[in-house]
């Protein structure tokens, strides 16, 4: 995961933007203000303040503030010996056709040198009861633990890349590398994606992957939460009604 440096700014830096609103201008430049107000201006005065004072805004140095973001464990290595899970919250589609996804991975990290070896892993989408595991597998080292054993998940045989899949994931995305960016703290892995499996437990009646059933876990602000109720689907601001049969 990414340190706390990456998250919480430094305040020290901050600074603070008060935007006076259009309306408000003219009555605080002109340098004489009546010291009684009729009915009409009292609020008028009203609005402006409160216009400025929801208008105030906090200036943080540039950071990480994109949330939230899917908390994912990948999944890497060609041999059960160097079996290695990774957690990562900076991952995300790239492309839809070829479909390609990227993750970003520290360069002193475990899992980096051998991914960047072998070209290949697995991005394991995870749940509120991975959540645990996920956190664990994020803080701790796979040069001194086997993650695997400490958090009792199951390697399986993936079918288009020699890095296994995480059995308890409900969602698990093969990829293969194609480009690697190097961006500062974090290197970007550019891959295709080869493969996606789906556990059919979370699959409804229309054989779609059902988010409630899984209860998809994402990662905001340096804090874990499930996802809330569904607010609508794609396109649904413009959808036509249908009309009622008759």
């Amino acid at each position: 995961m990414q340190d706390r440096n990456d998250i919480f700014p430094d305040k020290k830096g901050a600074t603070r933007g008060d935007t006076v609103a259009p309306c408000c201008s003219l009555l605080f430049e002109t340098p004489v203000i009546p010291k009684q107000f009729t009915a009409e201006e009292s609020l008028f005065r009203n609005k402006c303040n409160y216009k400025i004072e929801h208008m105030a805004r906090t200036y943080w140095k540039p950071g990480t503030m994109i949330y939230p973001l899917p908390a994912v464990m990948v999944s890497c290595g060609e041999t059960p010996e160097e079996y290695n899970i990774i957690t990562i919250a900076w991952t995300g589609t790239i492309n839809s056709d070829p479909p390609m996804c990227y993750i970003s991975v520290r360069p002193g990290r475990h899992s980096y040198d051998i991914i960047k070896r072998t070209g290949e892993f697995v991005i394991n989408l995870t749940t509120e009861n991975l959540a645990k595991a996920t956190d664990w597998c994020g803080v701790r080292s796979g040069r001194k633990y086997d993650k695997w054993k400490e958090m009792n998940l199951t390697p399986a045989p993936a079918k288009y890349v020699k890095a296994p899949i995480i059995e308890e994931s409900p969602v698990n995305i093969e990829c293969r590398v194609k480009d690697i960016i190097e961006l500062g703290t974090h290197h970007m892995f550019i891959s295709e994606v080869l493969g996606v499996s789906i556990d059919d437990a979370y699959l409804n009646e229309n054989d779609a992957f059902s988010f409630s059933k899984a209860n998809p876990l994402v990662y905001t602000h340096g804090h874990y939460f499930g996802l809330g109720k569904k607010i609508g689907k794609f396109g649904w601001t413009v959808e036509k009604k249908k009309k009622k049969a008759k």
